[in-house]
């Protein structure tokens, strides 16, 4: 849609019919994208009839691009960025308390001992 010369054989509103060719979907859900609003588009003429115009369409599928390489990084990460997400703590949901991950490792007990090894010192 970029190519100057398509852009301006098009003119600068289309139909619902032809925004519905240029993203290949049926008219009726072409018509469902802009009575949601995913789509703006304007009603011209005493018939009301759909509108796009091309630069809202050209953003239109510039935002879906961008919206499917997030989802695609998103889905490749396989969380694997939570401890940065955390500040660089990882977050026990068993109540023992974060640990920085100096040491990785994460064996101290609830009572604060190593290896869960019982204190006898007495008070």
């Amino acid at each position: 849609m970029s190519d100057p010369v398509s852009s301006a054989s098009v003119g600068r509103f289309l139909t619902l019919a032809d925004t519905a060719e240029i993203l290949n979907l049926s008219l009726a859900a072409a018509l469902d994208l802009v009575r949601t609003g995913e789509l703006p588009a304007i009603r011209i003429g005493a018939a009301g009839a759909w509108r796009v115009e091309r630069v809202v369409l050209e953003s239109y599928i510039e935002a879906k691009y961008e919206e499917a390489r997030r989802m695609s990084l998103w889905e490749q990460s396989d969380f694997a960025n939570i401890p940065e997400l955390s500040g660089g703590r990882i977050l026990r949901p068993d109540g023992a308390g974060p640990f920085d991950g100096d040491t990785g490792r994460g064996d101290a007990d609830v009572n604060g001992d190593a290896g869960g090894a019982q204190s006898n010192r007495t008070n």
